[in-house]
Parts: structure tokens; sequence; C-alpha cells
């Protein structure tokens, strides 16, 4: 059987993700299709026959037969949605809806959503909203774009283009092909953008129809399921319900759950698992905030659904969890296979605590892409436990000494501890600052040890003696030179091609001006303590920087950046004549 795919709708606060849910919904309600849509645990399920309606003949034109169900939307802040359903090896979100306000293009959270769009590779549809607000723009009782924008002056059609554009270079700048739907030629490479309103409702139309028609084209496969089979589901949240007890919110997606089924998931301590006590939904196009929703109970549910469990023994389940019917062949090496891939580690790395474990499997992809390991993962707040875990690998990797958190609480004895061992925390709210931050505090970190390097290492040079520029014989030596390859400075010790020491570099001018260094390509003046020109130094004379052998490993390892080829290639040379001065 073919489910109905399951599309998470995300996007930066106020962009309207929950507008343009709204806005199909009551378009269905318009359309007077009773209890056509169904609206329960932040999900959203629009039928097909809806979908019909509403697009009208185009649905049939795109040239594939439908045997979807509808669509199953999801509705969550932020990027929770997407984040909490997941499911071994990736999402359980078949396709995105990326919400962008076009009269603000991207802010944090577009990018945030992007990010993790890109590293579960989720197809997605951009929703360029707003376009009633484009000055000028004059709404038309339709639901469809197309029409709607042939009825607009040129103005305001140049207007919307030019937004769209900016788009379009936004997503390109992330290495995102995309164009406006209608102008998509290849639906597996380009990201369509589709313009809308979702206060007048235009472009739902154009919405609807090509989130069907991708999902049948592409998606046919993932969404075949066993509804006889034994229920798969993810728990979005956990909460306390008055009259209830615990309760989780769930979106099934794969077979068939009951009453007095039992249920396995994921907890702190391992895996847990409960009874089911009743199964609900709200009832068809209720208001999902609305306080007095009522809720309709069902004895048997199968996929693709959200829903509301109630039952003994929840209290511990983890949202993000995998949830699994234990009627399903092997369970629990189910959701432990879910659960190593979550809480895979690594021997050095940050520590990472997060909300919930999808928040830390997105956040792991990301630091992962990165190149960033991680030796320690948790759910919840950070505690003393976890600075001190990230201080016990300072010595072994100072950048691993730190401790990044999402979306949880920080104790006050971790702040304490953090402040007397130097180890960073860094609390965010949106997943992508939390990577930013940290690559942000690393390079700076190594910026500063640059620094400190470039005080303290002793860089390979090469010098060559300039005729007729001989200003003091000795004591100390003064004479011109050119800097043909590296660098140098005062302090450096000089010797020749034979490893035989020259003298040491008292200071180095330039037109009378004291220099800290010079480097290839410039010509200056050089003072030589414990050198006689004509006698140890000549003419056409090539010297070499003895470089010690602590800056030799240092410029091999951590610093070879600093070096450029020619310099490397110095090193080796120097090296070799430091061996025969042995």
């Amino acid at each position: 059987m073919i489910r109905q795919p399951i599309i998470s709708v995300m996007g930066h606060v106020d962009h309207g993700k929950t507008s343009l849910l709204d806005k199909i919904r009551s378009t269905a309600i318009a359309n007077k299709e009773e209890g056509g849509i169904t609206q329960h645990i932040g999900a959203s399920e629009v039928p097909i026959d809806v979908i019909n309606k509403i697009c009208g003949n185009a649905l049939k034109n795109f040239g594939i037969k439908i045997t979807i169900p509808g669509l199953l939307f999801i509705d969550l802040p932020g990027h929770e949605a997407f984040t909490n359903l997941r499911k071994r090896g990736g999402s359980v979100s078949d396709l995105a809806l990326l919400v962008v306000d076009v009269t603000k293009n991207f802010e944090p959270q577009t990018y945030e959503a992007i990010e993790i769009l890109k590293e579960y590779k989720t197809p997605f549809i951009v929703v360029a909203n707003k376009i009633d607000l484009i000055n000028g723009w004059k709404s038309n009782t339709t639901y469809s774009f197309a029409e709607s924008v042939a009825k607009q002056n040129r103005t305001v059609t140049e207007d919307l283009e030019s937004r769209i554009y900016e788009i379009i270079g936004k997503l390109s700048e992330l290495g995102i092909n995309s164009e406006r739907y209608d102008r998509v030629t290849n639906f597996q490479k380009e990201v369509m953008i589709v313009p809308l309103s979702a206060k007048s409702g235009e472009g739902i139309a154009e919405l609807l129809l090509y989130a069907t028609g991708l999902a049948q084209k592409f998606l046919e496969e993932r969404l075949s399921i066993e509804v006889s089979g034994p229920g798969i589901g993810s728990i979005l949240e956990k909460k306390e319900e008055k009259g209830l007890g615990t309760i989780i919110d769930v979106i099934l997606y794969n077979g068939t759950l009951n009453v007095n089924d039992k249920i396995a998931f994921a907890t702190q301590n391992g895996i847990g698992t409960a009874k089911i006590k009743a199964i609900l939904r709200q009832k068809k196009l209720q208001e999902l905030r609305d306080p007095s929703s009522k809720f309709d109970s069902y004895d048997e549910v199968s996929a693709a659904a959200g829903i509301r469990i109630s039952g003994s023994g929840l209290e511990d389940a983890l949202p993000g969890s995998m949830l699994v019917s234990t009627k399903f062949p092997n369970y629990e090496k189910e959701i432990k296979s879910g659960l190593d891939e979550a809480f895979a580690i690594e021997k050095t790395g940050i520590v990472l605590k997060t909300d919930t474990i999808g928040s830390m499997e997105a956040i792991s992809k990301l630091l992962a892409s990165v190149g960033v390991k991680i030796s320690k993962k948790g759910l919840g707040k950070v505690t003393k436990r976890d600075v001190l875990d990230a201080y016990s690998l300072k010595a072994v990797d100072k950048y691993s000494a730190v401790v990044l958190s999402f979306n949880v609480n920080v104790e006050e004895e971790a702040e304490s501890e953090s402040s007397m061992t130097g180890v960073k925390i860094m609390n965010e709210s949106i997943i992508y600052k939390v990577i930013d931050d940290y690559k942000e505090w690393a390079a700076g970190e190594k910026e500063r040890e640059k620094g400190d390097a470039e005080k303290t290492i002793v860089f390979p040079g090469l010098i060559k003696v300039i005729p007729n520029t001989c200003f003091r014989v000795s004591h100390p030596a003064v004479f011109g030179v050119d800097v043909e390859i590296g660098r140098i400075k005062e302090g450096y010790v000089l010797i020749d091609e034979e490893g035989k020491r020259v003298g040491k570099l008292a200071g180095v001018q330039n037109n009378g001006v004291a220099l800290k260094e010079a480097k290839k390509g410039e010509s200056v003046a050089v003072s030589v303590d414990g050198a006689t020109f004509g006698r140890g130094i000549k003419e056409h004379m090539e010297m070499y920087v003895l470089v010690d052998y602590d800056s030799e490993q240092l410029l091999k390892t951590r610093f070879s950046d600093l070096i450029d080829a020619d310099e490397k290639s110095l090193l080796e040379r120097i090296i070799e004549i430091r061996k025969a001065m042995k």
C-alpha cells in the first residue's frame, strides 16, 4: 500500500509556516469537503480528493497516475519537526517545505533549516510567501499563482522577479540550484520556488500540485508500506495531560498500532516499554492550539498518521526516539541500532548535549561535515561532569575542551567549573549557530596559536650578500642582503652551505629603520654578531637560517600552513645541512 508522504514545514519565525497550513485547512473547508482535512498532534492530513478540487485539472495534466492517498503536513516550531522526526538512518520526513518571507529573504532559521535538509539529503520546495505584501500587488480570489500574476501590472511582476532571484542567489551561495517552479527543467537537480500568499491563498494550488506530483513521481518506493504489519513511528513530544497522565505525540510512518499493543522506545537508560491505553486524534478541522479542542478515540490507526498515545510506562520515553511495536521482530535491535547511530562517539572530540535524540543526530551530522569529532553525547542540561570530561581532553587536543549544547539549560556548578578550567560552554537555540560558534571560536584560537608560534618558531630563510654593500667589517658586521626564500629576523643563527656557523643576526634594517623581520623579495641591511666581512662573509655568498629541531617539527605538523612550498623545500635542505654538522 502507498501511504501519504510526510512533509515537514520549516522556516524562520514569522515567515508564515503556521499561516500556510491554516490557509490550506481553511481552503479545504471553503471547498465544502466535509471532514476533508484532519488536524491532530501537530499534523494536518489533506486527502487527495481535496487536493484534486483545489488544483482542478492541473493534477491530471501532471502526467502521472495519482496513487497516494494525500499529504501529511507536520507543523512544529523551528527545526523541531524535522529533527524529532527520526528513524534509523535518517529522518522520517519525505519532503519539506521551506517557507521564506519574500520581503525579508533568508534569516537565521532559514539557514538552519537548509543545513539540516542538506545533511539528511531531503528534497524540499521553497515557498516564497507573502507576495501580497509586494507594493501594488492586487489579490485575486483564486488559489492559482499563475492566474493571479497574469493580472498584475509590470512593475509588480518585476518586483516579484527581483525578490525571487534574490532567493535563487542565496541558494546558489549555498551550492543549491533553484528556479521558479514553472521554469524548472530538471526536478531532480533544481529546487523549485513557489510564490505564494498564505493570507490570500494565491499559489496554494501550485504548491499542492507540485508537492503531490513530486512525491508521487520520485518517492513512490519510499512511500510503500505494510499496513498490516506492526507499527513503527517517531516520538515528537512527551508531556503531562490532565486526566491522561504522561502522553506522547507520535508520527506513525509504517504499519498499524492498536489499543493494548505493547510499544518500545528509547530511554536515558536503554529501552523502555509501555502498553497503549488509548490512541487519540483531534476532531476534524479543529484548531490544534485551541485548548478546548476535543479528541476522538481510536482502537486502531495505520500509517501515515499523527496520533497521541496514553499508557503506563511512558514517563521515560525520549522525544526523537523511534517507537516500535513489540510485535516487530527484533524490535530491541531496531531501536538499539538507531540509538547506536545517534550516540556514536570517538576517543577524542568535543562534548555535546542536546534536548532530543533528533537534535543530537542532526548536530552530529553537521559537526562531522566540518571535521569536528565528538567524544561524549548526552540529553538534558549541561552538568559539572560534562565540563570535567571536556577538560580531561585538553592536554590531548585543546579544541576538544569545549561543551556544545543545544536548547538545554546549564547548571550553575557547570558555569563555575567552566570559569575555573577554561572549558568553553557554547549554548544555542539555533542549530547552525552551534556549528558556527564552534568554528568561529576554533578559528580564533588557531589564529592566536599562529600568532604565538610566529614569535617563537624559527622559520627557514635563505639570504644572498649584495656586492659592494659592506657598511661595517665586524663587531657587528653590517652589509646588504637579498632575502631569496623565507624570512629572517633578529636572533636567527646563520650558517653556510656546509653547515659552518657564520654568526647571529643582531638586527635587520631598511633605510635606517629597524624591522621586526624581512621576507622573500626584500633587500635589507643586516648586522651579524661574531662574523667578519671579507673573511667569513663574502660578496654573493648564500647563507641559511639554522632551524632547530623543535621548530622543524612544528612546521611539519601543526603549523605547516605557515610556510609555502619553496620554504618547505628549503627546510628540508637546512635539515640535511644540520645533519652534516653533527
